[in-house]
């Protein structure tokens, strides 16, 4: 059974390129558009990995993440934002990764994921 993600990703174009590129590696991805419909997700589906963005309309990022170790403390967070000085913000430090969106980044995460849940 593959595992499975859940992204949260406030940008369509991404949420779509992230979603396409996990999903080739072998993991069933679980896209969202906003923190809220994160947690209601979760409310609802086992996932064994959640990635979060930051800057996102209606809850942000670290709010977001409040909320899921409160729920579930031992589920790995992966943060992948554009913006680097959250990373100085003491709740980013809860993540189990903090990678910058860049033309690498994308090679990173899927790196970070293995590295967490395997394949």
């Amino acid at each position: 059974m593959a595992k499975r993600i859940l992204l949260i990703e406030d940008e369509a174009n991404q949420r779509i390129l992230y979603t396409e590129t996990l999903e080739k590696e072998g993991y069933e991805v679980n896209p969202v558009s906003n923190g809220e419909d994160g947690l209601k997700l979760l409310e609802k589906k086992d996932v064994d990995l959640v990635i979060i963005d930051i800057r996102m309309p209606k809850m942000s990022g670290l709010e977001t993440l409040s909320h899921i170790l409160g729920q579930r403390k031992n589920l790995p967070v992966i943060i992948y934002t554009s913006y680097p000085q959250y990373k100085q913000d003491f709740m980013s430090w809860a993540a189990d990764a903090y990678i910058v969106k860049s033309s690498t980044g994308l090679d990173e995460l899927i790196s970070k994921v293995k590295e967490l849940i395997g394949v």
